[in-house]
Order: C-alpha cells, then sequence, then structure tokens
C-alpha cells in the first residue's frame, strides 16, 4: 500500500511505491483527476492551482490528447464552415509546419514556448513574416476553440510574440498610365475583363464569377454576388472540378456597382464576341452563363489571367504589378478625383471606411491640400473683396 499523506484543506496527497508524490481531485463526475510531482511541495501547488480552478470552473477535465490529433479534428470540422482555398491553406499549415514540428506535444500541455520555437524555426527556414503571421491567426483560433470545448484552460498563442505581416508597398497606377493600360487593351479579348477591374475595383475572383444575369445594362449596374474560389488539389483529382463558386469574402462585398459607360460599351463587345464563340463551339459548349470563360464556356484559369494582364503590362511600358493593384489603381484614381471615401468604400465592399483609408492614406496628403484650399477660398476672399465691400458700405 502506498504512504498516505492528508494536509490541511489540500486535498489528497501521498507517496507512491515508484518515489514521486501524488496528488488527486475529485471531480464531479465523481472520476478522480491526478496530478504527480518529484516532491510533495511540487504536487500540494498543483492541487492548490486543480483547486482553485475547479472552483473557477475552467479546470480541464477532458482526456489528453496530442495537439495533431486535436489539429486534425479541429480541420475536419472547419471543412464545411470556411472557404475551399481557405481549408487548404490551414491543411498546408498543420501538416506542413505545425505536425512535424510541436505536433507530438500533449495539447494540455502545449507551452507558449513550444509556440514560440514553432515560429522561429519556421522563420529561420525561409518562410515569410506574413506566412508565419497567417500561421500564428489559424493557431490562435484553432486553440480558442479548444478553450471553448473546455480541452485547454488558456490559449498560450495570447502569450505568443507572432511576427509582423511584411508590409505591401501599393503600387497603383496614375491616371496617365491607366489610360496607357486602356488604350493597350483595346480590341483584346479580355479587354472588357480588365476595363471592368480597372473602373469598378472588383477583385480578380468576383470578375470571374461574374454572370450575364449579375448585370443590367438598362440601368448601367452590376451586382457581386459571388467569387470564383479553386477546389483544393486533393479534392480536384476526385471530382475532376477545378472551380466553384463562393460566398464573395464578407457580408460587405455583396454589393451594387454603377458601372462607367466605358466598362459598359466593353461589356457589350465583349457579349458580342462570345456570342459568335458560341456559334463556333456549338453542342460543346457549357452554359454557364458566365461574363469571361473559355472558348467552350468553362471558368477562366485565374493564373492564365495573371499571365496575359503581365503581358500587356510590357508591351505597354508600365511597371510590373499583380492584377489585384487594379483594385488599388481604382480605389486611388477615384480618391484623387475627389470621390468621397464613402463611396469608394462602398465600391468595393470594405466592411468600414476605417479600412478604406488605412489601405489609402498616401491619398490623404493630397486631399487635405485640396481641402485646406477649398477652405480657404470660402473663408479668406481676399484683400481685394473686403475692400470692395467697404465702398459699397
Amino acid at each position: 500500500m502506498p504512504q498516505k499523506r492528508r494536509g490541511h484543506n489540500e486535498g489528497s496527497i501521498y507517496k507512491a511505491k515508484d518515489g514521486r508524490w501524488v496528488a488527486a481531485i475529485t471531480l464531479e463526475n465523481r472520476k478522480r483527476k491526478v496530478f504527480y510531482g518529484k516532491t510533495r511541495k511540487e504536487v500540494q501547488e498543483k492541487l492548490k492551482q486543480a483547486l482553485h480552478e475547479q472552483q473557477q470552473g475552467t479546470l480541464v477535465t477532458a482526456s489528453q490528447q496530442t495537439l495533431e490529433k486535436y489539429l486534425l479534428q479541429w480541420l475536419e470540422d472547419r471543412r464545411v464552415s470556411v472557404r475551399a482555398r481557405t481549408y487548404e491553406r490551414y491543411e498546408e499549415y498543420v501538416r506542413l509546419h505545425i505536425v512535424p514540428v510541436i505536433g507530438r506535444v500533449q495539447l494540455q500541455k502545449l507551452t507558449a514556448q513550444n509556440v514560440q520555437a514553432l515560429y522561429t524555426k519556421k522563420l529561420k527556414e525561409g518562410l515569410s513574416p506574413t506566412t508565419v503571421n497567417t500561421l500564428h491567426a489559424m493557431l490562435h483560433k484553432a486553440l480558442s476553440d479548444a478553450v471553448r470545448l473546455g480541452l485547454i484552460a488558456r490559449n498560450v498563442c495570447d502569450m505568443v510574440t507572432a511576427p509582423r505581416r511584411a508590409y505591401h508597398e501599393i503600387t497603383p497606377l496614375t491616371i496617365e498610365q491607366a489610360q496607357q493600360l486602356l488604350a493597350m487593351v483595346k480590341g483584346h479579348k479580355l479587354e472588357a475583363l480588365f476595363v471592368l477591374a480597372l473602373t469598378t475595383g472588383m477583385r480578380r475572383g468576383e470578375v470571374l464569377a461574374l454572370k450575364w444575369q449579375d448585370i443590367n445594362f438598362v440601368q448601367g449596374t452590376l451586382q457581386v454576388r459571388r467569387m470564383l474560389s479553386r477546389v483544393p488539389t486533393k479534392l480536384a483529382k476526385e471530382t475532376g472540378q477545378h472551380y466553384i463558386e463562393a460566398e464573395p469574402k464578407t457580408e460587405r462585398s455583396r454589393r451594387s456597382i454603377v458601372l462607367a459607360p466605358l466598362a459598359l460599351e466593353a461589356l457589350r463587345e465583349h457579349r458580342k464576341r462570345q456570342f459568335l464563340a458560341m456559334a463556333e463551339a456549338g453542342a460543346e459548349w457549357q452554359d454557364n452563363d458566365l461574363v469571361f470563360c473559355t472558348s467552350l464556356g468553362t471558368p477562366l484559369n485565374p493564373n492564365h489571367v495573371l499571365e496575359k494582364f503581365k503581358a500587356l503590362l510590357q508591351q505597354a511600358g508600365l511597371p510590373d504589378m499583380r492584377f489585384h493593384d487594379l483594385r488599388h489603381s481604382a480605389a486611388t484614381i477615384l480618391l484623387d478625383t475627389g470621390v468621397h471615401p464613402k463611396v469608394v468604400q462602398e465600391m468595393l465592399g470594405h466592411n468600414q471606411i476605417s479600412m478604406t483609408m488605412d489601405i489609402y492614406s498616401h491619398v490623404l496628403p493630397t486631399m487635405q491640400q485640396d481641402a485646406a484650399k477649398k477652405l480657404n477660398d470660402v473663408l479668406d476672399r481676399g484683400e481685394g473683396d473686403r475692400n470692395e465691400d467697404k465702398n459699397i458700405e
């Protein structure tokens, strides 16, 4: 029989045959939770903490499991609630980066030091600060769910310093450069796509998911209702489907946009060309109602669109940029020409106007200078005007 000792108000503490000290606490379900330590003082502190957590309702009573086992189940639970591309990215973070380093650590024994070491290792291996920051956000979310489920008492990611996201310098087109690009795409089979991106600020996935039913040529508007999302590689091999329609990025992303006349004209010409493509394809045409599609009516490959865009930039003698910079260009030109930021926010589908102003803060100095000039013109009419007033009196 083990030698039992009981301290005052400290629960059950005794020394086991192997020399370790043991403390036990009785749970609400009549089961016992046991703690081990090399000294009596060590287990006494563990028991004291457990009694306090039990009183606060934060004591973890779930069975032990590794971080790997938990994250795999967490991923499976997320599969139906996140975008396909987001799930694929999460799965890659777990499989390629988290599990090989700290996957065997018991979930309840995971420490901030474990997580910090993971981030340091990944940065040394060449992962960008932005990628590690995104990995941190995913792991933080997963552990927050574990706290909510009562599997762990606290989220150790709260005690970790994640690397800052790398700042991406926005390189929008100037008005003159935008005019150069429009001249270059004139007559191109994807002219309407690039014109639409430059004049509306729509995201690439939004443009590629656009359907003719979303466009009202009479009112000169379009509705953003969906995005084109790439299917994860594994699932694409199983189903043969590479792209699916997904919900817009945020609720605000569902929006109505008034189209510029040049965009409407480009869309009309594009529809004529599509009718010819339909006739040429005949029975092979797949009617998905897509505005921008292949010669058989199937979704365009986003990477193919990017290649065409970069080739056009080079031909026009314009600086290299991402397709997303067309969105930035639209916003910058609108703000620079005096369009109210609230209108730009709604056009881009940002959740808050503060987001719009934070992203395009580089336009603020010019806007403030214009505002100061207008204020001065209103309040200070000049010495000549004041003298004229005196003469009238």
